[in-house]
């Protein structure tokens, strides 16, 4: 293995780690030694690879945002009606056949709380992430008026952003009840808002 490769392997290797303890812990309650322990790389290497925790947040966001959006990209890819993609996107919110859900890994129902008063560089950093999102779920919303399965709405941009957070709203009460019933309920409200 080049020394390049093992470099990118360490990095990512760190960054797995790091992920799995955010999302148990919150980013504050993730401490360096702790990482480094369990990603197995030897203490002091940490700065050769991110300038910073600060720096580190930034980039596991950064990948976390980009495999977001490829797994949505991945949901709503092919042949459906606009109605169909989206309900396939929030449908995902909810755990099924023994998977992860998306509210279970989800880092923005996780952190932004945290992060918004921690880092102006994390914080922009999940924000970005988000208004790309949300620009995907209004244009699924014009595709679903244009075919018609989807009730055409006056402002598809502001209701994207309200949906999403009515989901994110949802995530944090099934976390907080440990119930899915909250998700359960945004789903049937999605529905319900959006039929024709």
């Amino acid at each position: 293995m080049t020394t390049e490769k093992k470099s990118t392997v360490t990095r990512n290797r760190i960054l797995a780690t790091g992920r799995e303890l955010v999302l148990a812990r919150g980013f504050g309650g993730v401490g360096l030694k702790e990482l480094l322990e369990r990603s197995g790389v030897p203490k002091g290497s940490f700065y050769h690879y991110f300038a910073s925790k600060e720096a580190f947040g930034c980039v596991l966001l950064g990948d976390y945002v980009d495999e977001y959006l490829q797994r949505f990209d991945a949901l709503v890819d092919g042949p459906a009606s606009g109605n169909e993609k989206l309900m396939r996107y929030f449908s995902a919110w909810l755990a099924q056949d023994g998977a992860d859900s998306i509210a279970d890994r989800c880092l923005v129902v996780k952190l932004a709380a945290e992060i918004s008063d921690m880092s102006e560089d994390m914080r922009h950093v999940l924000d970005d992430g988000v208004k790309q999102l949300v620009a995907r779920l209004a244009q699924l919303l014009r595709e679903g008026a244009a075919d018609g399965s989807v009730r055409p709405q006056s402002d598809p941009d502001a209701i994207a952003a309200t949906l999403y957070g009515q989901w994110l709203g949802a995530a944090i009460m099934s976390k907080l009840s440990r119930s899915p019933a909250p998700l359960q309920t945004a789903l049937a409200d999605t529905q319900q808002r959006l039929a024709p």
